[in-house]
C-alpha cells in the first residue's frame, strides 16, 4: 500500500511547490514547472501514478518518467521505488542536472500590484527600454522577498517551453548586480523564440537580446558554450551576428575564427561605446544593417592591431 503522506512530501519537494487536494479522491494538484503557468495545473493521481498538464499537455502513465523530466537524482528514484513498491527499470542515474525553476517568490510583471517593489520594478525596466509587450513575451518577473529580492527576474525558456535558466538583476544598484539561477549557463538562450532558419545574433546578457528583438540569442556572459555550439552545427546556421560588449572584443574574435573556420557567414558588430540596451531597438537594428561580413584579412588585421575596434576600419 502506497504510503500517501511520503509521496506528497517527495512530490512537493521535486515540483517545488506545496500540493493542493483535488475533489477527486487521491488526486492532488501543482504548478507545472515545465509551462509555469500562474495556476496549479499539474494533476497527479498518486493512488494510479497517472499525471497530466492540462496547459503544456505534459503526461504520463507513471511517476518515473516524472521524475526523469525532472531531472532527479538516484536517490530520488530509490525513494519513489520505495514508497510505490516499484522499479524505476533504470540502473543508474549519471550526470543529473538541477531542474531550473523560478523562485518561489516570483511574481510577473503582467500582475499589476500597488506595492513599492511593483512601481520600482516597472519604472526600472521602462528606463531600460522593456515594454509590457516584452515584459508580456518573456514572462519578466520580480521578487520582493527571498534569495532574490528586490531584483528583477528574466528567465529563459527552451525549445519546449521549459525554463533553462533565469537572470535576477537587482534594481537598487547594489554591489551585487546579478544573482542568476543557481543552475548551468551551458544553455541556449531564449531558444523558444530562435527561428534557426534565419540569422541569430549573439550578445552577452537578456537585456541586449531583448532590446535586439530578432533572433537574438543571450550568451550570459562573454563566451560560447557547447550547447549553443552544437545547435548551431546542427540548425547548420548560415549568418551570424556577434555583438559583444566593448571589452569583450578577445572573447568575440574567438567566436569569429571559430564560425569563419567552419563556414559560416559571421558579421562582427562594432559597439564603440555603449551596449546594445543601452542602445534600442531601432539604433541596433540600424548598425545590424550597415554591419558587413567579416573576412579572412579583417580578422588578421584586428589581432595585428591588438583585437582594438577602433583601429580597424574593415573592407567592404
Amino acid at each position: 500500500m502506497i504510503d500517501e503522506t511520503k509521496l506528497l512530501l517527495l512530490l512537493d519537494r521535486l515540483l517545488g511547490t506545496k500540493h493542493k487536494k483535488h475533489k477527486k479522491h487521491g488526486q492532488y494538484a501543482w504548478m507545472c514547472p515545465f509551462c509555469n503557468h500562474y495556476k496549479p495545473k499539474l494533476e497527479i493521481n498518486i493512488l494510479k501514478s497517472v499525471w497530466h498538464c492540462w496547459v503544456c499537455d505534459k503526461k504520463g502513465r507513471s511517476l518515473f518518467p516524472l521524475l526523469k523530466s525532472l531531472k532527479a537524482g538516484q536517490a530520488d528514484f530509490n525513494e519513489l521505488g520505495q514508497i510505490v513498491g516499484d522499479s524505476p527499470r533504470r540502473n543508474k542515474v549519471e550526470d543529473i542536472k538541477e531542474v531550473c525553476r523560478l523562485p518561489q517568490e516570483f511574481k510577473p510583471m503582467w500582475e499589476k500590484s500597488s506595492t513599492p517593489m511593483y512601481r520600482n520594478s516597472l519604472s526600472y525596466l521602462k528606463k531600460r527600454g522593456i515594454t509590457q509587450e516584452d515584459m508580456l513575451k518573456y514572462n519578466i518577473g520580480y521578487c520582493e522577498s527571498g534569495l532574490y529580492s528586490n531584483r528583477i527576474i528574466i528567465p529563459s525558456y527552451d525549445e519546449d517551453g521549459q525554463l533553462n535558466f533565469f537572470v535576477g538583476r537587482d534594481i537598487y544598484e547594489n554591489s551585487m548586480k546579478y544573482r542568476n539561477s543557481p543552475t548551468t549557463k551551458d544553455v541556449i538562450g531564449f531558444d523558444l523564440f530562435i527561428n534557426w532558419d534565419e540569422p541569430i545574433v549573439l550578445c552577452e546578457g537578456p537585456f541586449d537580446a531583448i532590446a535586439i528583438k530578432r533572433n537574438s540569442i543571450p550568451l550570459f556572459g562573454k563566451q560560447i558554450l557547447k550547447s549553443l555550439q552544437k545547435k548551431i552545427v546542427e540548425k547548420k546556421v548560415k549568418q551570424i551576428y556577434i555583438s559583444l560588449d566593448t571589452d569583450a572584443v578577445s572573447d568575440s574574435l574567438k567566436m569569429v575564427e571559430e564560425f569563419m573556420r567552419n563556414g559560416v557567414d559571421v558579421y562582427f558588430v562594432s559597439l564603440t561605446e555603449k551596449d546594445p540596451s543601452d542602445l534600442g531597438f531601432e539604433k541596433m537594428i540600424d548598425i545590424l544593417y550597415q554591419t558587413v561580413k567579416m573576412k579572412f584579412s579583417d580578422l588578421m588585421r584586428y589581432k595585428l592591431n591588438g583585437k582594438k575596434r577602433e583601429s580597424i576600419s574593415l573592407e567592404i
